[in-house]
């Protein structure tokens, strides 16, 4: 986790409250001859220009890099920070011998590099074993701000029943171990091996979000609030939501229509908040169902439509969940771009 996500939200000057949002990015380091991951990390952090340092990090494994962007308002700004750097980690990996991609997981099959030498690594390795996901798992991570802990937590509760939807979106990783997988994300597979992943569950308060985390933790399902892999969390470090369900984008056009929309789905939660509308009390069951049909077919099949349980194209139940959130994208000035991405998307 980089240290640059700290705002929460920004009030204009008609009073509207216009929510913060920053991105991180987990990347692959790989062969370029073979393509298969390579445990590069710290040759790679050499080659990273000093002044870009404070926004790269090791991330889990030595095959894997993290950036992350400033928290801002504008998309522009998202798409800005994403783009240096993830052009100058390119840049770097190149000078290092290796190469970046940006996928879920490793499509070619090799040995599994060693995890990062860090004491809490160290601990999770002795306590969960075989665990480790391949030559690398790496996902999209989402930070909007919420005004307090207790708003969060019902963010939490009203975001649930969209997430498949947005998991759909993020899907790239559909090759392991030179072979097609047959799932959109592969990653998404790999990554329930962890205990706590899992859909967020429903939340009274957060008082009760925080006796979950420390019943969890005295279980052993996890050593600390980092592990909370839930889909959707509020960050330990950050006044933000943090939405984790995908694979990282292939580019910063998707990672940008992806930040747009969950801010959006933030924005639109926190106001159906306000008017007193409650959050739809999904079955947890038909929730890991929905996730895992979002992960096998991504948005080229089917996916669940959780109100009803029945499968719909997943295209329509993404264009049922823009239209629904089109008035917080119009208010916080993202709507063109996200429509002129979503048509990228289609056509591609």
């Amino acid at each position: 986790m980089t240290g640059q996500l700290t705002e929460a939200a920004e009030r204009t000057a008609d009073g509207t409250d216009l929510l913060t949002v920053g991105v991180e990015e987990e990347f692959l380091l790989v062969d370029p001859h073979t393509g298969a991951a390579v445990p590069a990390v710290d040759l790679v952090l050499e080659q990273v220009p000093p002044e870009l340092r404070g926004q790269v990090e090791r991330e889990f494994q030595t095959s894997q890099i993290e950036i992350g962007s400033p928290p801002g308002l504008e998309l522009r700004s998202i798409r800005h920070s994403l783009g240096v750097l993830r052009s100058a980690l390119a840049d770097a990996a190149e000078r290092a011998g290796v190469r970046l991609l940006a996928i879920g997981t490793g499509p070619v099959d090799g040995p599994v590099p060693p995890v990062v030498d860090k004491p809490r690594f160290d601990r999770m390795i002795e306590r969960f074993r075989l665990l480790v996901p391949g030559p690398g798992n790496n996902g999209m991570h989402v930070h909007v701000g919420v005004p307090d802990p207790e708003m969060g937590v019902q963010v939490l509760n009203h975001v649930r029943p969209w997430l498949p939807t947005l998991h759909a979106v993020t899907t790239n990783s559909p090759f392991a171990r030179s072979e097609d997988t047959g799932y959109a994300s592969w990653r998404s597979v790999e990554w329930e091996r962890w205990p706590s992943v899992a859909p967020t569950p429903y939340l009274e308060s957060h008082e009760h979000y925080e006796r979950l985390i420390r019943q969890l933790i005295a279980s052993g399902v996890m050593l600390d609030e980092g592990m909370l892999y839930w889909y959707a969390r509020l960050s330990a470090k950050y006044p933000t939501v943090e939405i984790r369900i995908g694979d990282v984008c292939p580019s910063v056009d998707d990672a940008v229509l992806v930040a747009g929309l969950v801010r959006a789905m933030v924005a639109t939660a926190i106001e159906e908040i306000g008017a007193g509308r409650p959050a739809l009390r999904t079955d947890h069951h038909l929730l890991v169902g929905a996730h895992w049909r979002a992960a096998h077919d991504g948005l080229e099949g089917d996916g669940v439509d959780v109100t009803t349980g029945e499968l719909r194209p997943a295209w329509e139940l993404l264009d049922r969940f823009v239209e629904r959130m089109r008035p917080a994208l119009e208010r916080h000035g993202d709507w063109a771009e996200v429509a002129d991405l979503l048509g990228g998307l289609r056509r591609h």
